[in-house]
């Protein structure tokens, strides 16, 4: 058996038993109580994600760091790989290490070039690196500004671009490449899920993920961490970035694609395609709260609000899932505007 082959085989064994493991672990939380079959709780429905998360590592282990599994209609994506060098850190908490963190860790994240968990405290094995920052969300901008000047002072070679997530967003990197190829990242600019209110330019939901330049990181972790200029915690972590952004002359941009379609989210899929946004949605949203299938593109970066179990079964239904004879094309190749900055 060729290695191509052999890997293919191993990754379809992958997805098979991940789609497997998650309809076992969802139908035990949901089954209907009888007098023989007793009642799933929560402890069992968490063990049950611990074997899937077990599973998946061990499977992993046997591959390459690099999860899309089919390696025969990969080859641009590894080109990219290669071109657009993108750094992803990864915010999160002890608390949440071991099932939220960890699906991160065993699914998009080792796509990055390069990925770093930060938390309140340091844990070598996983391994994370502690910052001295207390937990709770009035604390996510010290967070915030801590983690891009850690990764400035370490790792600004390490990439061109930046991206902050939380441990419960999912990232399709290789659509994050792909909308980076086209932009420079010597430009001081920004991207991620647009707000139009509180800053003038607007800001990015941090849920959604941001994405700096090197430019634009650089210009954080040198004049941002003057206290006078941007502000180093309390507030309201992602609208306080985009303060300090506009301070610093970093540019917000247009993140849809040619038919103005959405690429980062701030909501889970199902929120983004069928509606039910909160209230404050309507107002802040820069793009006009639009649902369903026309208004999220087909090379959709980011979702946030992603649990564990949804977070596995992105993982198959992207990455596995293949519907034979079908092949994927690139449905607006070069056509969004790298130009068009939001004043």
């Amino acid at each position: 058996m060729s290695f191509t082959t052999r890997q293919f085989v191993m990754g379809m064994a992958v997805g098979l038993t991940v789609a497997f493991l998650i309809a076992s672990f969802h139908s035990l939380a949901h089954v209907t109580p009888t007098r023989q079959l007793p009642i799933a709780t929560d402890r069992d429905f968490h063990r049950e994600l611990d074997n899937v998360i077990s599973n998946l590592s061990m499977a992993r282990l046997k591959l390459e760091k690099d999860t899309h599994f089919h390696h025969d209609d990969d080859a641009e994506a590894q080109k990219l790989r290669e071109k657009v060098r993108v750094l992803i850190w990864v915010m999160t908490s002890p608390q949440n290490l071991k099932q939220k963190a960890t699906v991160v860790k065993n699914t998009w994240a080792g796509r990055a070039n390069k990925v770093i968990f930060f938390s309140s405290e340091t844990d070598k094995n996983f391994p994370t690196v502690g910052l001295n920052v207390s937990e709770g969300r009035e604390h996510l901008t010290a967070k915030t500004m801590q983690g891009f000047r850690y990764v400035y002072e370490h790792h600004r070679n390490d990439a061109d671009w930046f991206m902050k997530a939380d441990d419960d967003t999912y990232v399709i990197v290789e659509n994050l490449r792909y909308f980076l190829s086209s932009q420079n990242s010597s430009e001081p600019i920004y991207f991620g899920h647009h707000f139009k209110t509180i800053v003038k330019q607007g800001y990015y939901s941090g849920g959604g993920g941001y994405v700096l330049s090197k430019e634009a990181l650089t210009r954080l972790a040198t004049k941002g961490k003057d206290p006078n200029v941007c502000r180093q915690d309390g507030g309201a972590e992602d609208a306080e970035l985009g303060h300090c952004m506009q301070k610093l002359g970093v540019k917000t941009a247009n993140t849809t694609d040619a038919m103005g379609r959405s690429r980062f989210h701030c909501f889970d899929p199902e929120t983004h395609l069928f509606g039910g946004y909160p209230d404050w949605y309507y107002q802040y949203d820069a793009n006009g709260a639009k649902k369903g299938r026309e208004s999220i593109s087909d090379y959709a970066i980011s979702f946030h609000y992603v649990p564990p179990q949804k977070m596995l079964s992105l993982e198959f239904y992207i990455y596995h899932l293949r519907p034979y004879g079908i092949q994927s094309g690139s449905q607006d190749l070069n056509a969004h505007n790298p130009n068009r900055l939001i004043s």
